[in-house]
């Protein structure tokens, strides 16, 4: 399960990214919630906020995978870690001090968000710079990992640290926990990295990523499955809390607790992705398809505890799906065109978020909570059947589903593929 950390590079960068997220999920609320002080409650305030730390995502995540491309990505991470800590730092003055405005926090999440542009496809390419393509899946599920016990642990504490000191030191506890990550960076020996040669710069390489995506139909039909189930997946946050307060009646106690238990489980579905070898289409595509029933099955469910329980194995199924999903790509495509490719993934995997959270909301609003839930659940099973049959089609194999037994989805080839095979091979 743990074994990428037997890699000294890899080790320190994991080191540095828990106590990164934990610190990255402390800003998070503390953000919100420095917002909400300084605006009166204003709900339109804190979604504004939040929507300018993506919109840099939207409008230009296709050229950051270009930069990242073009330069070596330890000094460039280097670089926009730093960046992200002198920001944490600045806003936590000023909140310290007693002289943050509402606009400050905009331009703060704005310039974050532009620093993320490129940090995170620099991040996710990395990755297989340190370990290789062999354990590099193991290294995606465990960067989840870590990412996840962030989530779980991060809220927590802010909490204590807001009520106690303030929003302010918050910031400035968050701006200390990048040096985590800097000093890890600045000790790796770079003679151990496996380092992919920087792509020449030329014009139009953005677009050159565009088209080598669009020429892979198996990566393009992979990312209209993304789509979708991120647009509903990725705001079940929100349909907890309608659950919570609208149907189940519970107070913010209880809402904590439902959002605390899908991170548990996707914390475990990311330490479980870490004892697989290798990404496997049919795992994408039995991740995705469960997360869905089960959000069909959330949507079911009689009570409070039964509706906790399903959110567990909701999360188990979300980090199966997105952690062999990352890798999947991560692998099958050329290392120099990985960035760009890596910044398309990014783009769709983050940025339909804010689309589907008012489609989300209109659902509820207009036919109640569970109706949202199993209307999300319902899309995204019929998109990763369509897409499932469109792969089979491309690849020339068969896909059956297997409900009662393992493995759920079996992958074979066609008979005539199998024939072409052999005969290939003087076997025909």
């Amino acid at each position: 399960m743990f074994r990428s950390l037997a890699i000294r590079n890899y080790r320190l960068f994991a080191a540095g990214q828990v106590v990164s997220n934990s610190g990255t999920w402390m800003q998070r609320v503390a953000q919100d919630w420095l917002v909400l002080q300084l605006s009166g409650g204003s709900g339109l305030a804190l979604g504004l906020a939040t929507a300018l730390q993506f919109l840099p995502m939207l409008l230009f995540g296709l050229w950051g995978g270009t930069i990242v491309d073009r330069l070596a990505k330890r000094r460039l991470l280097i670089a926009t870690q730093a960046a992200m800590g002198v920001l944490a730092a600045g806003l936590g003055v000023l909140a310290a001090a007693g002289l943050a405005e509402v606009w400050h926090v905009y331009v703060f999440a704005f310039a974050l968000g532009l620093v993320t542009v490129v940090d995170n496809p620099a991040r996710q390419t990395f990755v297989v710079e340190m370990v290789g393509d062999r354990e590099l899946p193991n290294a995606v599920a465990l960067n989840s990992a870590s990412f996840q016990f962030g989530r779980v642990a991060g809220p927590a504490v802010a909490g204590l640290l807001i009520a106690a000191i303030g929003s302010g030191p918050v910031f400035l506890i968050n701006a200390a926990s990048f040096l985590a990550v800097l000093g890890g960076l600045w000790l790796m020996r770079p003679s151990e990295l496996q380092v992919t040669e920087p792509a020449p710069r030329t014009k139009g390489q953005t677009m050159e990523g565009v088209r080598y995506v669009l020429a892979r139909p198996d990566l393009v039909l992979l990312l209209v499955m993304t789509i979708f189930v991120q647009m509903f997946g990725a705001n079940v946050q929100n349909q907890i809390a309608l659950m919570a307060n609208n149907v189940f009646q519970t107070g913010a106690a209880a809402f904590g607790t439902a959002a605390t238990a899908l991170a548990v489980g996707a914390l475990a579905g990311a330490l479980l992705a870490a004892r697989r070898e290798r990404p496997r289409l049919r795992l994408v595509l039995s991740g995705a398809l469960a997360f869905g029933v089960l959000q069909g099955v959330s949507a079911l469910a009689p009570g409070y505890a039964a509706f906790v329980a399903v959110l567990v194995a909701m999360g188990v199924a979300f980090m199966t799906f997105t952690t062999s999903l990352n890798a999947t790509f991560q692998l099958s495509v050329d290392p120099q065109m990985r960035g760009r490719v890596m910044s398309i993934y990014m783009l769709v995997f983050l940025g339909v978020a804010p689309i589907g959270a008012p489609i989300v909301g209109v659902i509820a609003d207009a036919f109640g909570p569970r109706a949202s839930l199993a209307t999300g659940g319902a899309v995204s099973v019929l998109v990763v059947a369509a897409v499932a049959v469109l792969l089979a089609r491309h690849l020339r194999v068969r896909i059956r589903l297997s409900p009662l037994r393992r493995p759920f989805v079996r992958v074979s080839p066609r008979p005539e593929r199998a024939q072409a095979a052999g005969t290939a091979h003087g076997t025909g």
